[in-house]
């Protein structure tokens, strides 16, 4: 039996936090509690609500959300909470007994968060969406293939859509505030999940882009770019991720050794995005293959 490893992915929204999981923690669907009495199907939810500062509890297939009252930071708990919910696994323990679980209605829970664009809002859902990052440039690309991004582009202020896990981040024309319009988004995303309408005609297969230009090659990589793409997997996509966003590999030239990138998301007109390339990416990059990175250049962005 394959052990259960859980590993930690900090939010945005600095009251949740994300332990992943790298097995099914259940067969499908999502749960969602907000006490220790809603929590009779788990007992590894009650467990974790005999916790002073835990809030809510959302469950999904490969990760458990944990929302939390003020009174701690993640930070001081979260190890310890990562090491009860890894062992209570490990030990042959039932995640949530779906068995005669009611055909209700499943709840979602949709929250709003900031992300570093000012444009883009990051919706953050308890259900995980795809399991291929699908980005949308306009309403026309959207008829093609996503029921739920058609539907969020009737909103005349929304310019792009972006569907990745259990996120989904709208960019915003200029027209209007995000405080204006934020609730009214959320709570369209809420019910249309929650009626059970399709978030895809079918699943996607490989990432969408808008142009030609943008689009991601489903290559075969060796060498120097597969050890890039492996560093942006492990190290840049879950912080990018948190924000909203998120990069994706498109080519390396050997010669110049310049690595380009496409920035999709909260990342794709980000003001930080440049600083983020230069300080954050190109740095590491640089860092963990002497030699070989001059520089990281987003042709998006």
């Amino acid at each position: 039996m394959q052990k259960t490893i859980i590993t930690i992915q900090n939010s945005s929204n600095e009251t949740i936090i994300k332990f992943n999981s790298n097995v099914s923690l259940i067969n499908a669907g999502s749960y969602e509690y907000a006490n220790i009495d809603e929590a009779k199907k788990s007992s590894l939810a009650q467990q974790l609500f005999y916790l002073p500062f835990v809030k809510k509890v959302f469950i999904t297939p490969n990760f458990i959300a944990i929302q939390r009252y003020d009174i701690v930071d993640w930070s001081d708990v979260q190890e310890e909470v990562r090491e009860q919910i890894e062992n209570y696994i490990n030990e042959g323990n039932v995640v949530v007994n779906e068995e005669n679980v009611s055909a209700k209605k499943e709840a979602f829970e949709v929250y709003a968060e900031v992300t570093p664009n000012p444009s883009v809002m990051k919706f953050g859902i308890n259900k995980s969406l795809t399991e291929i990052d699908v980005e949308y440039k306009n309403i026309d690309e959207a008829s093609k293939s996503s029921p739920l991004a058609l539907a969020i582009f009737s909103f005349p202020f929304v310019k792009e859509v972006f569907i990745s896990d259990n996120y989904i981040s709208i960019t915003k024309y200029n027209m209007v505030e995000w405080n204006e319009i934020f609730a009214e988004m959320r709570s369209f995303i809420r019910e249309y999940l929650a009626a059970g309408k399709p978030v895809f005609k079918e699943i996607p297969t490989q990432k969408i882009s808008s142009t030609e230009k943008n689009e991601i090659p489903v290559l075969k990589l060796e060498g120097i770019p597969a050890q890039i793409v492996d560093i942006l997997e492990e190290y840049i996509k879950p912080a990018v991720a948190s924000d909203g966003g998120n990069i994706a590999f498109r080519s390396y030239d050997e010669t110049n050794k310049v690595v380009s990138v496409v920035l999709q998301g909260a990342c794709s007109g980000c003001p930080s995005s440049t600083a983020t390339l230069k300080n954050g990416i190109e740095n590491l990059l640089k860092e963990m293959l002497p030699n070989h990175i001059n520089q990281v250049v987003a042709i998006n962005g």
